[in-house]
């Protein structure tokens, strides 16, 4: 899936959004929300307490690979 972000600041209480062709007659979500509210507010969690706690058995780097080949 292909997403299309923008980050505007409209000034007269309106916005236009240029469609890609690809994009064209297919049904499209469009979604509009402040800034804010994306968790910039949000608290840093502390994982000090859990430093040393988890004991991994096997290859990292493989395991991250395979995760990211999920999405292709």
């Amino acid at each position: 899936m292909q997403a299309l972000r923008q980050l505007i600041k409209p000034t007269n209480g309106s916005i236009t959004i240029a469609i890609p062709e690809e994009y064209a007659n297919k049904e499209l979500e469009v979604t509009i929300r402040p800034i804010a509210s994306l968790g910039n507010n949000k608290k840093n969690y502390d994982f000090s307490d859990l430093i040393g706690k988890l004991q991994w058995k096997g290859d990292a780097l493989e395991e991250q690979k395979k995760l990211r080949d999920e999405w292709e």
